[in-house]
């Protein structure tokens, strides 16, 4: 489950404890977690709702000023259900704290160098990603996309992973390369 920004930091200060999603069935469940932007994000619970019971509150619980605002952001079709999922915030993503390190040990560039040849192993994309993330502080998916020729919805999943490995960082808009990122880079030399 991905969640904007904004929302994600409203659940990590309590502000926003919902949220909405049309779905043929759930696709998250009471307990598991996710990562966002602003921490650990928790499924506390999953209901179906009517579009009809979300309300000026509804919307507000889920970081929207109106229940119009809210119904905007709904994707999928009038036959998917609409799902209430409950959130909580289940601390700081263990991640940031890697990222911001930028000491590497020879097994960690060894480690680092492993993944990334698994993820250039079919179509070379990882390397030349982080490269141009580090000479282009804030660059977005769509931009990165056309100097790679990947689908931008394919290089967004993709990036991820290198976020996972605290190698870069989300910004609101781009992406940056982390401590890690840079230290990494420093030690291997550009794609």
């Amino acid at each position: 489950m991905i969640l904007t920004h904004e929302i994600a930091h409203g659940v990590a200060a309590g502000q926003v404890t919902v949220a909405y999603r049309r779905w043929i069935r759930p696709r998250v469940r009471p307990g598991s977690t996710f990562h966002t932007v602003a921490g650990i994000v928790r499924v506390e619970a999953v209901d179906r709702v009517e579009a009809e019971q979300l309300d000026t509150t509804a919307a507000r619980d889920a970081g929207y000023a109106t229940r119009d605002a809210l119904l905007s952001t709904l994707r999928g079709g009038e036959a998917d259900s609409l799902w209430r999922i409950t959130l909580s915030w289940a601390g700081p993503d263990p991640r940031t704290a890697l990222a911001e390190n930028p000491v590497l040990s020879p097994s960690d560039i060894a480690d680092l160098d492993a993944v990334l040849d698994r993820l250039d192993a079919r179509t070379p994309w990882a390397r030349a990603a982080l490269d141009r993330i580090g000479r282009h502080p804030g660059i977005t998916a769509a931009r990165l996309a056309d100097e790679l020729s990947i689908d931008k919805d394919s290089l967004k999943r993709r990036l991820r992973t290198l976020k996972a490995h605290a190698l870069t960082r989300s910004l609101p808009s781009g992406y940056e390369l982390s401590a890690r990122g840079h230290a990494y880079l420093s030690a291997t030399g550009p794609a």
